[in-house]
């Protein structure tokens, strides 16, 4: 990972929350070339200690390259977008602003306990703020039957984890100012990169 020193972050408990505040993550893994799957993935433990897990359909390409002690990379990403120079009080290049957690990862193969298990807590995980939440132990079971052996679950023990936040740290408070202010206006991506560019800079502007 690209991290400039004054867009590099390593606090373990900001690394642990980004990845569970954006579960989407890309997984790439090496076969005969370079293979990505977007996948959810979930974390347990703590910031100091905690393992990552997934699935993916057997008929994904990636299903031949999973196998136990396989490394991965798990891309993590939050809000970004385009910051237009004109937005500045004075000339300046345009940019754009991102946050982005990488981790690397040695895969283990899970049992058919362990991804039933897995399967449980993801469901539960995404449909607990549902207005009428349909959880795992409500699908119907031979559904589930159907389902199981059609795909794998794994496990990611984090080897390597790395962060990065270009979010408008040391430009000068009128700057800052205009890039919220006109990140406010646009989609939902930039509105919530708004907030993370003020919650960057102290929420001070």
């Amino acid at each position: 990972m690209y991290q400039p020193k004054k867009y590099k972050k390593q606090d373990p408990q900001y690394l642990f929350e980004f990845i569970k505040q954006h579960p989407f993550a890309s997984f790439i893994l090496k076969g005969e070339r370079l293979l990505a799957t977007h996948i959810p993935v979930l974390a347990e433990g703590n910031a100091h200690s905690f393992r990552l897990y997934s699935h993916i359909a057997n008929h994904n390409e990636q299903f031949s390259y999973l196998k136990d002690g396989v490394e991965a990379l798990m891309i993590f990403q939050g809000a970004n977008a385009y910051i237009s120079s004109s937005w500045y009080k004075e000339k300046d290049i345009s940019t754009w602003d991102y946050s982005a957690v990488h981790v690397n990862v040695k895969l283990k193969l899970q049992s058919r306990v362990e991804l039933e298990n897995s399967l449980e807590n993801l469901v539960n995980n995404f449909e607990k703020s549902q207005e009428s939440p349909l959880y795992y132990k409500d699908i119907p079971k031979q559904m589930l039957e159907d389902h199981l052996p059609l795909i794998t679950g794994f496990w990611a023990e984090p080897v390597k984890v790395e962060g990065v936040a270009k979010l408008h740290q040391t430009y000068e408070k009128d700057d800052v100012e205009a890039v919220i202010g006109h990140l406010k206006k646009g989609d939902a991506l930039s509105q919530k990169l708004s907030m993370d560019i003020r919650e960057e800079n102290n929420g001070s502007y």
